[in-house]
């Protein structure tokens, strides 16, 4: 079905910002937390390659476009690429050897900006993406939950939607990627309709499509414009949400996510390209290598977008990690993990790109292992210069699971790093000489006007975290971080209120979504 059949009119009309957020100014019952913001990230990335080091991995990715080729499995895409002048060779109906040399990848990829912003239903949530700015999202993609209750557990409607109100309450947490659990319960032919309303009624922050077919991400696009009470031309004129794709490495583009692609760069709407490459198994199991075959497989596609539409905003994405070598099974927060992120930053920025980078671990329950993998993952990010963070929050199993705890636990650790890269001040204030002089020699600071003038606000203070020492934790009940955790969501998800949404707006999209559900939705195997 084309676009033309399912969109309706939707003239202008007046737009209800805001929501509550609980938690724009960071104040709820639940807890107390930072307020909304769009964090710069103003440290100097980490880079562990030499310059020379960057022109070999770049020198290495184009000897791969122009002499082995990546496999594109859409003959449209492949059209549009040997028109543009890319060589093509073993085509067939359905896929064909797309071959770049260096000087049309170069030009192509020039015209991509290095920043651009996505501007959500509620314009005061828009983020910038590129730059030294850094953004944060849920987890995404799982098939199962968990919390300290159930168990282990296969999604559902519920369990999506209470991760999607978690979603919106964090001021950490600046967009909503993909479903944070996959609604089983909801037949594959639907569920993005459901999916969708839920996203777009229970949140006001940026949202995203899967590109796993046409109709879900045309239906997609014109739920997010009716979200934001747009006309088509505003919708087009600059980027309201975003699809992330994934290459088949090695070397290989699908059918549909390059038709996802396609499809959002003709509306002027941004794509993610994430190559996941497992340093032993899908890419080689030297780092060098890793990167460069993963740039590759990012630059072709981007390639793409421009040929489509010049300039379209796209960001080029990182999911390399290892795998273990006695198993086969991914390993991620490694050290390895940690490097090829850093490395991808360099080429990153050596093509002008923004990055996307992930919170990772392959624990199975949130314990130790599940914080150092975290924290490993999040410090790739930090000093890779990674411009949004996905599965920032919840993410369990390698991404087999959303863990509610680890989704309060992540955003603990989310707001202090958010804390931390705030601006340094040197002022008179700051470097406090009259205050020094007042205490003098062996006295203390605790009562003088200056600490009680700025005591409240002077340090982070966590939602999560017992700074109590162990007798007061002990008298208390000896209550875990876990606990605490799970004690915690719960009562957001009871203080919960969605954010505001006009009337007709939402009567809209109620009748968009029965319409399509009327139709058949997206066409399934079963």
């Amino acid at each position: 079905m084309s676009l033309e059949e399912v969109e309706t009119p939707s003239p202008k009309r007046g737009r209800r910002s805001g929501g509550r957020a609980g938690n724009k100014r960071g104040q709820g019952a639940a807890i107390k937390q930072i307020p909304w913001s769009v964090p710069v990230n103003t440290d100097k990335p980490i880079e562990p390659l030499p310059q020379e080091g960057v022109e070999a991995v770049h020198d290495a990715a184009m000897k791969i476009l122009e002499e082995i080729g990546i496999e594109f499995l859409n003959p449209e895409a492949v059209k549009i690429l040997k028109e543009a002048g890319a060589d093509i060779s073993n085509e067939t109906s359905e896929s064909a050897l797309v071959k770049m040399d260096r000087a049309m990848v170069m030009e192509k990829i020039a015209l991509a900006p290095s920043q651009f912003t996505l501007t959500p239903r509620n314009p005061e949530r828009q983020i910038t993406i590129g730059g030294n700015y850094i953004t944060f999202g849920n987890v995404s993609s799982p098939p199962n939950y968990s919390n300290m209750e159930e168990g282990r557990q296969i999604g559902n409607r519920k369990a999506y939607q209470d991760f999607i109100k978690l979603t919106q309450y964090f001021n950490c947490l600046h967009f909503a990627g993909g479903y944070p659990v996959e609604p089983m319960d909801i037949h594959a032919s639907v569920r993005h309709l459901d999916c969708l309303y839920d996203k777009l009624t229970l949140t006001d922050k940026v949202v995203h499509a899967y590109s796993l077919g046409p109709e879900r991400v045309d239906d997609v696009m014109e739920m997010v414009r009716i979200a934001g009470g747009l006309t088509h031309e505003e919708f087009d004129a600059t980027p309201r949400m975003y699809t992330n794709i994934n290459s088949t490495s090695p070397l290989k583009h699908d059918w549909p996510m390059l038709d996802g692609l396609m499809r959002l760069a003709r509306r002027g709407q941004p794509t993610v390209v994430t190559p996941f490459t497992l340093a032993g198994a899908m890419s080689p199991i030297t780092l060098a290598g890793t990167v460069a075959q993963s740039i590759a497989e990012a630059l072709c596609a981007i390639v793409l977008i421009q040929c489509i539409k010049p300039g379209c905003a796209c960001a080029i994405g990182t999911f390399s990690s290892n795998v273990d070598m006695k198993t086969g099974a991914p390993a991620f927060g490694t050290p390895d993990y940690i490097r090829t992120t850093q490395m991808t930053g360099q080429m990153a920025r050596y093509y002008d790109l923004p990055l996307r980078s992930s919170n990772t671990c392959v624990s199975n329950t949130p314990d130790n292992q599940a914080t150092w993998e975290s924290s490993h993952s999040l410090f790739a990010a930090l000093t890779s210069g990674t411009n949004m963070v996905y599965h920032a929050a919840g993410w369990l199993e390698g991404g087999l699971c959303a863990s509610f705890e680890k989704f309060v636990m992540d955003c603990e650790q989310l707001s202090q790093l958010i804390t931390y890269m705030g601006p340094v001040k040197w002022d008179a204030n700051e470097l406090a000489l009259d205050a020094i002089a007042e205490v003098g020699q062996g006295g203390h600071f605790f009562g003088i006007d200056h600490t009680q003038e700025r005591y409240e606000t002077a340090f982070y203070q966590p939602f999560l975290s017992d700074w109590s020492n162990f007798e007061n934790w002990r008298d208390s009940g000896a209550v875990t971080t876990l606990e605490r955790a799970n004690k915690m969501y719960k009562q957001i998800l009871e203080e919960f209120e969605a954010p505001p949404m006009d009337e007709s707006i939402r009567e809209e999209l109620e009748t968009f979504v029965a319409k399509r559900k009327e139709e058949g939705g997206a066409p399934t195997d079963f």
